[in-house]
């Protein structure tokens, strides 16, 4: 059985972009090194609508974000001179490090018309040594990824290492992360070999022993525990995981190792000093009012 079973809370990251937000879960506030999760979408919007959905310049510090897409396409632009339009597939990993701004723009209305954006956000805690790093952005087409197929299932690595399969997507810490398909029937064993693993039900419906998971569920195991699964629906799942790095504080956007950093990204951002994309500098998501406190919830992170 896992060792816990989180389900997804609606979040909000803009006015009109609502998600579903996995981690960080009050019960557990990582999975190995991931600290961070939503599923947004499918969404379903009239074209007029499209502006509304924009999350605007923010900051990040500590930890890379991973942008993965199921459907649909986002620009994204960061404060290092990168445009990028984030198509199904590829994988994008922004490392912030000692600080980046980003936004992320639905640009081609089309997309936004019948259900035809649905996209994984993840951000991975990075190793202390690794947390005042300089920012970096790399794409990488999904053509350049290791993908495995037989009868009943399709997985694609999205980064690190698992069932034989190895990304060429550089990471700072031990982990996996996959895109799996399976139809009706298949059983699947969750990949060993590291100390926390899950498996999020992105659609469909699959059983572990006698119990019964569906969409919006994440089922975290330990390093001991032997899963297989068993798909009753055709499902998509999304596997994560790898070794921990130790405890990490949280707040909006930043994370760190060291409380006293997260305040001082708090003022950087405050004051003008994380510098915004250049063609993308207009407009801005001030700091939010809330003041840190390892007690209180942080306000609503954003992507």
């Amino acid at each position: 059985m896992p060792e816990i079973v989180i389900n997804a809370r609606e979040a909000t990251i803009g006015p009109g972009m609502m998600v579903n937000r996995i981690l960080p879960f009050r019960k557990r506030r990582m999975v190995g090194p991931f600290i961070f999760m939503d599923h947004a979408g499918p969404v379903s919007l009239g074209a007029e609508k499209g502006k509304d959905m924009d999350v605007l310049p923010h900051p990040h510090i500590g930890l890379s974000t991973v942008s993965y897409l199921f459907k649909g396409k986002v620009t994204h632009r960061d404060s290092l001179g990168v445009k990028q339009i984030i198509e199904p597939g590829e994988v994008n990993w922004m490392t912030a490090g000692k600080g980046i701004a980003h936004s992320e723009r639905f640009e081609d209305p089309a997309v936004l018309a019948g259900g035809q954006l649905e996209m994984i956000q993840t951000w991975v805690a990075l190793p202390e040594k690794d947390e005042e790093s300089d920012p970096t952005f790399l794409n990488y087409q999904k053509e350049r990824l290791p993908v495995f197929e037989e009868k009943g299932l399709w997985m694609r690595q999205i980064a690190g290492e698992a069932y034989g399969l190895k990304s060429n997507v550089p990471t700072h810490s031990p982990l996996f992360y996959l895109h799996v398909e399976l139809k009706k029937g298949y059983r699947l064993d969750v990949p060993l070999g590291y100390e926390e693993r899950g498996l999020y039900v992105a659609k469909g419906t699959l059983a572990l022993g006698s119990q019964q998971y569906t969409k919006g569920q994440l089922l975290v195991f330990s390093k001991e525990e032997q899963a297989n699964v068993f798909a009753q629906q055709d499902c998509t799942l999304m596997l994560l995981g790898g070794d921990p790095v130790g405890e990490r504080f949280i707040w909006w956007n930043f994370v760190s190792s060291r409380k006293e950093r997260i305040e001082q990204a708090r003022e950087d951002w405050k004051q003008g000093r994380i510098d915004l994309p250049p063609d993308d500098k207009d407009t801005f998501i001030p700091l939010p009012d809330d003041k840190f406190s390892r007690k209180d919830p942080p306000p609503e992170a954003l992507s």
